[in-house]
């Protein structure tokens, strides 16, 4: 079945059927809701605005720690320019060899589109990652106009990285080269031309997330409490750790 793109904000490629399937309710999250990411917020968006007006863009990687908003802010974006002829198709790692099949079907089409990939990352030696190369920057056929490749992953180099890798590294008349293993891992993750890096909270910004979460709490001190001792049973804070906080505690505070 053929997608009515004019009202599917997304799509997701289904392996067993060998075809897209529409996404027709999409998590509604807004950018203003996505705190202490303010500077990443800021490049995605003009980038994708360059983007939506037909001026050079680049492929953006978004990487960094765990529930930090990396693929919310991407799910945000969508629902910002939607109405400017923005969507999305999301792309499984496993089923990236079927990349150049996906984009013939899209590159002639009235729309711009980001393929999504969420949590990508890829082992040594894993050949996927070519479809993936191919349609950033082509091959004999030039990339499409109007497709780019947002990616979210926890590695920057989207391959694991070993300390044996940098032993390899050489000195040769006075410049550093690096090893093999270390090209490989680069070469793939240089392809996104803007790199958008993801760090812990802290705990003044998991608060200020809280904060914003319980807006109506006049006992800040207690919120305050609780929310550090969730964050400490959860091992970490973050702006996904404060929307579990708050699914806990909402009836508590209510």
């Amino acid at each position: 079945m053929s997608i009515d793109w004019q009202t599917t904000p997304a799509a997701i490629w289904r392996r067993h059927r060998n075809a897209l399937r529409a996404v027709k309710q999409i998590d509604p999250v807004r950018l203003d809701q996505l705190l202490e990411v303010d500077r990443q917020k800021q490049q995605l968006v003009t980038n994708t605005e360059r983007f939506l007006r037909g001026q050079p863009a680049n492929n953006a990687l978004l990487w960094g720690a765990r529930g930090t908003g990396k693929s919310s802010l991407i799910k945000a974006i969508l629902n910002t320019y939607f109405d400017q002829g923005l969507r999305i198709v999301e792309v499984d790692r496993d089923d990236l060899l079927y990349l150049p099949e996906i984009v013939d079907d899209l590159r002639d089409l009235d729309y711009r589109f980001i393929i999504f990939s969420d949590d990508l990352s890829f082992e040594r030696g894993e050949g996927t990652y070519k479809a993936l190369k191919s349609v950033m920057e082509g091959s004999i056929e030039s990339p499409p106009e109007n497709i780019k490749v947002y990616a979210t992953s926890n590695r920057r180099h989207l391959m694991p990285e070993y300390m044996k890798d940098n032993q390899q590294a050489e000195v040769v008349d006075g410049e550093l080269h690096p090893g093999e293993a270390i090209e490989e891992q680069v070469s793939l993750s240089d392809r996104f031309g803007l790199w958008l890096s993801f760090y812990p909270f802290n705990q003044e910004a998991y608060l200020h997330v809280v904060d914003a979460l319980f807006p109506q709490v006049e006992d800040r001190e207690e919120l305050h409490r609780l929310a550090i001792r969730f964050a400490l049973g959860k091992g970490g804070r973050s702006g996904r750790a404060a929307q579990h906080f708050y699914n806990a505690y909402s009836d508590y505070f209510g």
